[in-house]
């Protein structure tokens, strides 16, 4: 979970670097998500799902997965790749992910019980992002929504016939010794599955593309964001409850009715399949299919259009609140990849020993100040800087290599 990579230059007006603060506040609306999702109470006394389980799980790791896809568009500077800028943007998203892919391994170590780390799965998201910036927007647009809907069908095509995931945290040592059980969980159905997932990263490259400082597009974002994601949610209800898909896949699965409930709620831990397409109408948490893949797009859109659209009342007479709500946040969004490898490190200690409530209220405090300290000091948190340092380098020294090789220097 990178960091906004977006440094506003001196030319840019000062309601510009405010507005943008919103793409930060997003991530750290997403990264105090995460850590719900991880440190409180999923199950209420009744059995359903508690209200910070409905609410975080799915689409806090969505939102994450679609700023990063704004991230990437804001990187290469937020338009279409032309052809001769190509090979040092290549050098440089596939940097990111090295770095990300190692700190990822690194905390293999880590109880997936407790928290699937995603920085593997994000890493070969990078990776799959560096065609994808070559396209134009609406090419982009397209392949994103074919995405969505094709790829869920083709992994319900294969099913059970895929090696069955481990829903472990990789290692370097676990994935050389299983090199194609690891393929096949972090690309088809893994937590996080990268294939599917690319959705998400198509979204966010064509959001990274548009003019976010206009506060018509926050409002479109907010608007058809929601939308999306109420339409979706209602579309599976109908789907599963009204026209006799519970039936349906009750027939065709051995699991009871129970755990089919359990799934809807709860989520499926990456994909689900068996012997019925009606599988894909299920919207559960990383159930990866169209609907959940559409719905947590929809419910991304609107919290980036929402925090966006509070940049604008910035010298209102709601000027104070927005700040009270955006610094705090957009000072841990602009530190997520820290953030969150400090947050797993806290969850798999021994100092770990809070109740839910008071753990987690704890760490976002934790989280705030610590953001905003880095914020009026050094500006980046440690992990960010690190991972923007090398990809640069690697920028620099392809452009440099291509620069000395050209027919001009040599002429």
């Amino acid at each position: 979970m990178t960091a906004s990579p977006l440094a506003p230059t001196e030319q840019i007006p000062v309601v510009e670097k405010q507005r943008l603060l919103g793409i930060d506040a997003a991530r750290g609306i997403a990264l105090l998500g995460m850590m719900a999702v991880h440190s409180l109470i999923a199950v209420s006394d009744d059995g359903s799902p508690t209200l910070s389980y409905g609410i975080s799980a799915g689409r806090s790791s969505a939102l994450f997965a679609v700023l990063a896809g704004v991230g990437i568009a804001f990187t290469t500077g937020r338009a279409r790749v032309e052809r001769g800028d190509r090979g040092a943007t290549a050098a440089s998203l596939a940097a990111r992910a090295a770095v990300v892919g190692v700190i990822g391994l690194i905390m293999g170590y880590t109880h997936a019980e407790l928290a699937v780390v995603i920085l593997p799965y994000y890493a070969i998201l990078f990776l799959i992002a560096i065609p994808l910036v070559f396209l134009p927007t609406r090419a982009v647009a397209a392949l994103g929504l074919l995405i969505a809907l094709v790829v869920p069908a083709v992994i319900e095509f294969f099913g059970t016939s895929l090696p069955a995931p481990s829903l472990d945290n990789p290692t370097l040592v676990g994935i050389i010794e299983n090199p194609l059980g690891w393929t096949v969980e972090l690309l088809l159905n893994g937590e996080f599955p990268a294939l599917p997932w690319t959705a998400y990263i198509c979204a966010g490259i064509v959001i990274g593309r548009l003019k976010l400082t206009s506060a018509n597009v926050a409002g479109c974002l907010l608007v058809y964001g929601a939308a999306l994601a109420v339409g979706t949610r209602i579309l599976s209800e109908v789907l599963i409850f009204h026209l006799g898909g519970l039936e349906h896949l009750m027939a065709g699965s051995e699991l009871s009715r129970e755990e089919i409930l359990d799934i809807i709620a709860y989520g499926a831990d990456g994909s689900v399949f068996g012997s019925t397409w009606w599988w894909l109408a299920v919207d559960g948490p990383h159930s990866s299919t169209p609907l959940d893949l559409l719905g947590t797009i929809g419910s991304s859109m609107a919290v980036i259009g929402a925090m966006l659209f509070l940049g604008h009342l910035a010298g209102t007479k709601l000027d104070t609140l927005v700040k009270v709500v955006m610094v705090p946040l957009a000072a841990a969004g602009s530190m997520t990849l820290t953030l969150y490898v400090l947050h797993i490190w806290f969850i798999n200690s021994n100092y770990d020993t809070y109740g839910a409530w008071t753990g987690y209220i704890l760490q976002v405090l934790a989280a705030f100040a610590i953001g905003l300290f880095v914020k009026l000091t050094t500006g980046r948190g440690p992990l960010e800087a690190f991972v923007t340092m090398v990809a640069n380098r690697s920028k620099r020294a392809v452009t440099e290599r291509a620069s000395t090789t050209s027919p001009a220097h040599h002429a």
